[in-house]
């Protein structure tokens, strides 16, 4: 296979970003607190030399092959980093809430049912078995993350909590990126592979990859906002409320 200066652009783009990615997830610790982030974003870099060099030595069809095996490997990756933004957002004392975590479960079928009703809608004109399971896998990897994505900020915002952290800001990066996808990847079904309009989607996508990583660089790379003191009449509420809980449960265990 032959890579367009274009596609190249991308490849080296791509590989920078994710290297830069990488060192500040390390330098700045954050790897110890997103080791499946980490892992993924290590992945993207193996899988994007890998690739580069099959491109270079072997056919399309060993290709698309081991890009399809990548696409498994990176839905798995990112699924785990769903579910670690999701522990620390809704368990960061290590415990879930039995309502929270029904709540999420929830979620993650109904987002899973909808994304597979969505990616099995369209009928790409793609002739390949591999082709079309390709077209297919990343509408319905797209959909689902999103839906995850969108459903954990609402999920969060009505239980109201804090969202101004390293978590927020990489599940908004991937939250954009996987919105865009969405789109990029329903044009996909509807276009003929390697044409103009199916190569203009994939640069789309590539270059909102590319601004994500962008973010999360600097993002990450900064500390997380300082959680706000409370106001002392809040703090003497709660310490109130303590004790009045404890009292109760006193009176509760006293009664059996």
């Amino acid at each position: 296979m032959h890579l367009t200066g274009m596609m190249f652009f991308f490849w080296a783009a791509g590989l920078l970003g994710h290297c830069l990615l990488l060192v500040v997830l390390l330098l700045r610790g954050r790897a110890r607190t997103f080791p499946i982030f980490t892992a993924l974003i290590a992945g993207n870099i193996i899988k994007t030399l890998a690739l580069y060099a099959i491109a270079l030595h072997a056919s399309k069809h060993t290709y698309l092959v081991v890009y399809f095996a990548f696409a498994i490997l990176d839905f798995v990756l990112q699924l785990g980093v769903t579910f670690e933004l999701a522990r620390h957002l809704f368990c960061p004392t290590g415990t879930w809430a039995p309502d929270v975590r029904k709540g999420f479960m929830i979620l993650a079928a109904a987002s899973f049912l909808i994304a597979l009703v969505l990616a099995s809608l369209p009928v790409p004109p793609e002739k390949t078995l591999l082709g079309t399971l390709l077209d297919r896998g990343n509408l319905l990897s797209s959909a689902l993350q999103c839906e995850l994505f969108v459903g954990m900020i609402a999920f969060s915002t009505i239980a109201r909590l804090p969202w101004k952290t390293h978590v927020a800001r990489i599940a908004q990066g991937l939250g954009v990126y996987e919105l865009i996808g969405i789109l990029t990847e329903a044009g996909h079904n509807l276009t003929v592979r390697n044409s103009l309009s199916f190569q203009i989607l994939t640069y789309v996508r590539m270059s909102a990859y590319l601004a994500c990583v962008a973010y999360w660089i600097v993002m990450l790379w900064r500390d997380a906002p300082r959680p706000v003191e409370l106001p002392e009449d809040v703090r003497k509420l709660f310490f109130t409320l303590k004790i009045k809980v404890e009292y109760d449960l006193r009176k509760l265990r006293a009664f059996k």
